[in-house]
């Protein structure tokens, strides 16, 4: 599977964020234990420098979290691909939902990937400048200004979710949006550090659900910020 973007020259990146910068963000990625080809090839063609501050471009390749303003950050590079890759562990999602758009790199690797993909956000001046980056690179991707904890019930159900901040417990009104034979995955835990799981929902509507890392994501929090 070959992304198609819409990229435009500042989205080829030169120097600190040039092609080859980000070839060996891939090789660093698998020598971590990313091994899905679809999403390291996602990683290396969608410009995360270009979800970032200008000022903060040159360490988009790094294998990191960074800022975003907000309070809030980018998820390291090598979280994003788990967590993608732990959506395509079994068969290939259509339609998946996520929850906290932030920059919007996560839901552009997610649309790269060919999947139709809905995204809610409660800070409104982060979506704003995330559906310029989705509209920049022609990517369609479907957002919301709302409370992520509801998720997107008149959309639901959903083939995959992911849950980009973490929370002490799972939320019930995320995993009942869940679609028989989908995969949620979500950091759960209270304080800095939560475990990130992924759910399954059988046919008959149980879950299981395994641990796949330790992380530490910004929290889950109710409301909305314009």
């Amino acid at each position: 599977m070959t992304p198609r973007l819409r990229l435009q020259p500042e989205a080829l990146g030169v120097g600190m964020t040039s092609q080859r910068v980000r070839d060996r963000l891939i090789e660093r990625l698998r020598g971590n234990g990313i091994t899905d080809e679809r999403v390291l090839n996602a990683i290396r063609v969608v410009p995360r420098h270009l979800f970032i501050d200008e000022a903060l471009a040159t360490r988009a390749y790094e294998d990191t979290a960074l800022p975003i303003g907000h309070g809030q950050t980018i998820s390291q590079p090598w979280v994003v691909a788990k967590m993608t890759e732990a959506l395509f562990d079994g068969a290939q999602p259509r339609r998946v939902l996520e929850v906290g758009t932030g920059s919007g790199y996560q839901a552009a690797i997610l649309g790269a990937l060919g999947l139709e993909v809905f995204t809610v956000e409660r800070i409104g001046d982060l979506l704003r400048v995330a559906r310029k980056r989705f509209r920049s690179l022609g990517l369609n991707v479907r957002s919301k200004h709302d409370d992520g904890r509801v998720g997107w019930p008149e959309e639901a159900p959903f083939d995959g979710i992911l849950v980009t901040a973490g929370a002490p417990a799972l939320v019930d009104a995320l995993t009942a949006q869940l679609a028989p034979g989908g995969v949620l995955v979500a950091p759960v835990g209270a304080g800095g550090g939560q475990s990130l799981l992924r759910l399954r929902k059988d046919a008959e509507g149980h879950i299981t659900q395994d641990t796949l890392a330790s992380v530490a994501f910004v929290p889950l929090l109710s409301g909305l910020v314009d």
